[in-house]
């Protein structure tokens, strides 16, 4: 599987849009939270300097949103078109960019009622803190020796 990264561009934001909006609602409204979409368009522009476009093999798939630091990753968005997701591709993304930062912890805040929560814990992440909407999860670097 081929997965290319590209920095988002200001003519991202239709298909970033439309991706966060087929990708949140649902999961937003069963918490209450029901977003117009222009509050859709606020979140979205939030951090938009770290956003990607996900290619795999050469065609369109998602967004991955991240920033990386000395002390930590930090995993803002990941979102796949719904026809792409349970197929593996959101797990080969999250590895491959774990993979380039084995020495950092990652954290990230998952939707309580996200099926996304079970995603990341095969994946490794715990719950290390919680708030009305969201669990706050994290996974600690692997250290060899």
């Amino acid at each position: 599987m081929n997965i290319i990264l590209q920095v988002a561009t200001e003519s991202d934001k239709d298909f970033l849009l439309s991706l966060r909006m087929q990708t949140m609602t649902e999961h937003l409204e069963r918490q209450g939270i029901f977003l117009s979409q222009e509050a859709h368009l606020s979140r979205l522009e939030e951090h938009y300097q770290y956003a990607n476009i996900v290619y795999v093999n050469n065609e369109k798939i998602g967004c991955l949103r991240y920033k990386a630091t000395v002390l930590s990753l930090e995993v803002m968005q990941i979102h796949v078109l719904p026809q792409f997701q349970n197929k593996g591709f959101g797990c080969a993304i999250l590895k491959q960019l774990l993979s380039q930062y084995p020495h950092l912890p990652t954290h990230l805040s998952v939707l309580k009622n996200s099926p996304a929560t079970r995603f990341y814990r095969k994946l490794g992440f715990v719950v290390h803190a919680e708030d009305e909407f969201e669990y706050h999860m994290r996974l600690l670097p692997k250290f060899n020796g």
